[in-house]
């Protein structure tokens, strides 16, 4: 073991969401705390999400005039995602969840609301609710963190508008009814020019929502703290003495450089869904390689975790979080992975496998779209899927990172990213499908769409169905019949949001052995972990 240049009481890997936390929470105790960032900014996956959590029974349910227990929750989860070799872990979840939310409130920047009308995904389950147990941040001004500011991960720009404007949830709306509302056009007015004014001292927007916020948020918190954040340093290895670990060894610049920890090592870096190797071990076959969360997200958490000697847990229902995908080739020839989260819902628009069929319901969750994927591709990658729409459809929602109102769409056609046609037959023949099956299956889809029924799959049957919908179109928020010509077709890919496989941990977070007894944790070399 290599003699240590430095020592901090904690020692934290990853400077994601969950990394933050857990440096704010130590710092709160008065503990010399370290947090160790492998890329140039604080964030990961987070400030690329929708900054959502989910509590049961959380504080801002009755602030909200909603109702929920932790028994209902129980009984939701046992039905949903039945698990039982992890039911210490949920039962920690259920009773320590909100006051988790509360401590963060009372101590550190972030601040939450409760969403009102964002139902539970599976609504017709017991113990569902129709809202408050999602919670989501509150939007931040970015130039509180003064220099800092550019440390926060910058948000995928196909979720901004203008080249790094964000837009607040409620928002949308507005900018959707410009030209038909006096009040969205003047609310749109004032959000553009704002934009513009925060364009003239920062290389984007500095009003920020969503992940984004609640990562700007929990890294003001550990800079209010004094929290050392060291960025551009990869973690080579863990210093052991005997069966415990002491602290890390760094790779920073050109040299390695051991850091010792007195009571612990968080490790919190944010799964293994950009390594190969992990995803063709622990993924089925056919979910292919295509993922939405951040590139560096390489597992090494779970070989810093090996070398230790932990287990793994790979007691899940599902070895990741899933979304449907579709990929794209940016200007500066990045490759781009927009994530279907909502989309699929709307209502004009419809998934086919590549024999021209449909499969899932479109507006059930993210999640169960891509099972329905990897169903249908009976174990092989790279089975073809397709979201096909019409002209009437592409305009008013847009499709993947096409926003809506888009005029100027042939560049998206030329890219091959968009496939167009002036008929369905002819669309067939572009994706290799059998015209006379997609004729019949959209024929099929339209018959009832017209009226705003749709009985094969029941879509648009459930209060989050309907929620993810356009809640404008009468009478079914998921329904519209395609007819409008050209239409459209653009592929799709089962991609992950982040894994769902970790170290292994019992309900006290203690990590386990491949016996299952919990590693030593006592003193004066401590090791606290995180599931990474």
């Amino acid at each position: 073991m290599m003699p240590a240049d430095e020592t901090y009481d904690v020692i934290v890997i990853g400077a994601g969401a969950g990394g933050m936390t857990a440096a704010a929470v130590a710092a709160a105790q008065g503990l010399r705390v370290l947090v160790i960032e492998k890329t140039a900014f604080v964030g990961g996956t987070t400030a690329w999400s929708g900054g959502k959590v989910w509590i049961p029974a959380n504080a801002r349910v009755k602030e909200a005039g909603l109702s929920d227990t932790v028994a209902d929750a129980v009984r939701y989860l046992s039905g949903t995602v039945p698990e039982p070799g992890n039911a210490g872990l949920r039962a920690a979840f259920l009773a320590r969840g909100p006051e988790a939310i509360a401590w963060l409130e009372a101590n550190t920047e972030v601040r939450f609301q409760p969403v009102k009308a964002c139902p539970d995904c599976y609504p017709e389950r017991l113990g569902a609710t129709a809202g408050g147990r999602v919670l989501e941040v509150l939007g931040f001004d970015g130039r509180r963190l003064g220099k800092a500011f550019a440390r926060v991960r910058p948000p995928l720009p196909e979720f901004t508008l203008f080249d790094g404007m964000m837009v607040d949830p409620p928002d949308v709306a507005h900018l959707r009814s410009v030209g038909k509302s006096l009040r969205s056009t003047l609310r749109a007015a004032r959000l553009v020019s704002r934009y513009a004014l925060q364009r003239l001292r920062s290389a984007r927007g500095t009003s920020l929502y969503l992940g984004n916020a609640l990562a700007a948020r929990l890294y003001a918190s550990l800079l209010a703290r004094q929290v050392e954040v060291l960025f551009d340093a990869d973690v080579e290895d863990l210093s052991m003495q005997g069966d415990r670990v002491g602290g890390v060894v760094i790779r920073h610049g050109s040299r390695d450089r051991p850091i010792a920890a007195r009571r612990g090592v968080v490790l919190a870096t944010g799964g293994f869904s950009h390594d190969n190797v992990l995803r063709k071990r622990l993924f089925p076959a056919a979910a292919g390689f295509v993922s939405a969360a951040n590139p560096s997200s390489t597992g090494d958490g779970l070989r810093l975790a090996a070398t230790a000697g932990a287990a793994l847990d790979t007691d899940a229902i599902s070895p990741a979080y899933w979304t449907p995908a579709s990929l794209f080739r940016r200007a500066d020839g990045s490759r781009g992975v927009f994530p279907h989260i909502a989309d699929c819902a709307k209502p004009g628009v419809i998934a086919i496998n590549t024999a021209g069929r449909r499969f899932v319901n479109e507006a059930a969750s993210h999640h169960e779209v891509v099972l329905a994927m990897l169903r249908e591709s009976h174990g092989k990658p790279d089975r073809p899927f397709y979201l096909l729409c019409d002209s009437r459809f592409l305009w008013a929602y847009g499709l993947g990172r096409i926003k809506p109102f888009t005029r100027h769409y042939r560049r998206y056609v030329a890219s091959g990213e968009l496939i167009e046609a002036l008929a369905i037959a002819q669309l067939a023949t572009k994706i290799r499908a059998e015209p006379s099956v997609l004729t019949a299956t959209l024929a099929r889809y339209n018959e009832g769409a017209k009226e705003g029924r749709e009985g094969e799959f029941g879509r648009g049957s459930t209060i989050y169905q309907r929620h993810l919908g356009d809640i404008g179109h009468k009478p079914n928020p998921c329904v519209a019949p395609i007819l409008c010509a050209p239409f459209f077709a653009m592929r799709i890919y089962p991609a992950d949001l982040g894994t769902a496989i970790g170290v292994k941990v019992d309900a006290q977070a203690r990590v386990l052995r491949e016996d299952g007894a919990p590693m030593p944790v006592s003193t004066p070399a401590a090791t606290i972990w995180a599931r990474s």
